[in-house]
């Protein structure tokens, strides 16, 4: 009876140190605003996991799937998966018994009490068995913890894949912008050159000025200077989208044009959806689940820790008389803490650090997202009215410069005017290509700020876990009541 006294005595002082579960800070809550500010009056939908097909380009298609395929970002990303799974069977099998086998012997020599000199020979073999009871959730607190970090490692290595689908589409819609403007910048040198020589023979015939001359000269030399720039960018994207593919950086095989390219409608998601179907938010989230017990562990640290042991085996020796001979043991251990200078109270206040850390990140990170989300709504919605503008602009200034190359021609004006409408034309087709792909590029940039149609492999399995994990993080006690917390209701497990 007072041994049991003691015991519980000891418990309960030991339940006095662990003190009350620190509480997360309010200011780490996050609520998703109601709606978006670019409101677009769409039903919400989905996004298909393999929305780059979209814009209707074959060639593109098969260039995010070569990334996904070769990419070594995403072998890395694997490799972690990996690392984080073994640290996930090691925190897991920490919690069944361990068994192991033992073997010894040799020969000796030796002077007994008598100074008699003995020589003998001897062997014992031993099988041994132990088992933690785990009466306070140390190791299954740590087991879910690695298991929380190997959710948190798959949902990086989704970021890190849509973010190559991601740059893969939009490295090949800037490659498909620059290769049109190389065209436009080609035929424009064209059309100058036939301008160039039709003023040089009108001025060898003293039928046209040498200021002419010398303007559609200094013109002719203004279009080719800027070729070779738009070339050198050419072959830089072009290299860029090698090594994302996994390639030797060279030519990269195009498809359809830039016009021909689909701006698909990116179906709209309400602000609170976002947050489900982002990885890095899902990553980030499980990021608080595996800093949250973690805070467990070592929490629990401060309780008694309760194992049990067996082993049994045979020994032999030939100053026995009867080989072998059998032996056992079965017992028990209560390893109790009760001084360390402070370092189980340090190691807990530094996990509860970790947790708060965890926290603000993932708020950080939704508040990110929203507004990177807002920022290419707005940029879709303006840059598509950009581009009717300049669509407008443009066929005025074509009007503009076919009037005025006829009234050159006719010698009705100067040609001073025809230059004027050429270099205003230039200039809009310049920017007209331009609006087109920072159009495209907003469209990509949505697909992926909306998470890209990304759905968890084990969202299914998962979902449910990790809604229960973030539940957890409400604030109960090692020894108490259940305790509200801004992230959630109460404290589901314990």
């Amino acid at each position: 009876m007072k041994t049991r006294l003691v015991t519980s005595g000891l418990f309960l002082a030991l339940s006095a140190c662990v003190g009350a579960r620190p509480p997360l800070p309010p200011a780490a809550m996050m609520t998703p605003p109601a709606q978006w500010r670019e409101d677009r009056d769409m039903p919400e939908a989905g996004i298909d996991a393999q929305w780059w097909r979209a814009f209707g380009d074959e060639e593109l298609a098969q260039l995010v799937d070569e990334a996904l395929a070769r990419n070594e970002d995403i072998e890395i990303a694997a490799a972690r998966i990996e690392e984080a799974r073994a640290q996930f069977a090691a925190a897991r099998g920490a919690r069944l018994p361990a068994v192991q086998g033992v073997g010894a012997g040799g020969r000796t020599r030796s002077v007994n009490p008598f100074g008699i000199d003995v020589d003998q020979w001897a062997a014992q073999t031993e099988v041994q068995a132990s088992f933690d009871l785990d009466l306070f959730g140390r190791l299954k607190n740590s087991a879910a913890a690695a298991r929380a970090q190997l959710l948190a490692t798959e949902y990086g290595r989704d970021t890190i894949q849509l973010a190559i689908m991601t740059a893969v589409t939009g490295g090949y819609v800037q490659l498909r912008t620059f290769d049109e403007r190389l065209a436009v910048l080609r035929r424009t040198l064209e059309a100058r050159g036939s301008t160039l020589r039709l003023i040089r023979r009108r001025a060898e015939a003293g039928y046209g000025s040498q200021l002419d001359l010398a303007q559609a000269e200094a013109e002719y030399e203004a279009t080719a200077q800027a070729v070779p720039p738009v070339e050198l960018a050419i072959t830089k994207l072009e290299n860029g989208l090698s090594i994302l593919l996994g390639r030797i950086p060279g030519p990269v095989t195009r498809g359809a044009t830039l016009n021909a390219l689909t701006i698909p409608d990116v179906p709209v998601q309400l602000p609170a959806s976002v947050l489900r179907h982002r990885p890095d938010l899902a990553s980030a989230e499980q990021q608080i689940v595996a800093a949250d017990h973690s805070l467990d562990a070592a929490r629990a640290a401060f309780m008694p820790n309760i194992s049990l042991s067996a082993s049994g085996g045979f020994v032999a020796s030939s100053l026995l008389p009867d080989n072998p001979l059998s032996i056992f043991s079965l017992g028990g251990s209560i390893l109790a803490p009760i001084f360390n200078g402070g370092r189980l109270r340090a190691q807990a206040e530094s996990a509860a650090a970790r947790r708060d850390q965890a926290a603000f990140a993932y708020r950080r990170a939704a508040l990110t997202a929203f507004r990177e989300v807002e920022d290419s709504m707005a940029s879709v919605a303006r840059l598509g009215e950009q581009e009717q503008v300049l669509r407008r602009q443009q066929a005025a200034l074509a009007r503009v410069h076919g009037l005025a190359s006829r009234r050159y021609q006719e010698g009705y004006s100067p040609y001073l005017e025809q230059l004027d409408a050429e270099r205003s034309l230039l200039s809009a087709e310049l920017s007209l290509i331009q609006s087109r792909g920072d159009r495209l590029l907003a469209a990509i940039t949505l697909f992926q700020t909306l998470g890209g149609g990304w759905q968890p492999e084990l969202q299914t399995k998962a979902a449910s876990r990790g809604t229960k994990d973030m539940q957890r993080i409400a604030m109960t006690p090692i020894a108490g009541g259940p305790k509200k917390g801004p992230f959630t209701s109460t404290r589901s497990e314990r």
